[in-house]
């Protein structure tokens, strides 16, 4: 799957979304709600990054962490699609700049 075809499948399933909360809720998140329910799924994440390292061990630990990954790229497409940002270009600019500050003598 490229990149053009992740993000229309989170468009997608956010549309979803948004009928189911808008079904249970009367209303469907907002922005700010879809970026705390992202801070929880970082936190989540962050858990298992400590049981990839020993600290929090579990059975379906890469599993887990797969999942959870997948579901932090969701919330940073959802985010991008929702105030319009060109992710795909704004992440070939942002790893220009990083490789070039790198390759620079000291970096």
């Amino acid at each position: 799957m490229d990149f053009q075809q992740m993000q229309e499948r989170a468009r997608r399933v956010r549309a979803r979304y948004a009928e189911v909360e808008a079904s249970a809720y009367g209303r469907s998140w907002t922005d700010e709600e879809i970026m705390l329910g992202f801070l929880g799924d970082v936190g989540d994440l962050a858990k298992l990054v400590q049981g990839k390292a020993g600290v929090r061990p579990r059975e379906d630990l890469d599993e887990a962490l797969a999942h959870e990954l997948a579901d932090c790229l969701w919330s940073v497409l959802t985010l991008a699609d929702a105030y319009g940002v060109d992710l795909a270009g704004a992440f070939t600019t942002t790893m220009d700049e990083l490789e070039e500050s790198l390759a620079e003598p000291g970096a």
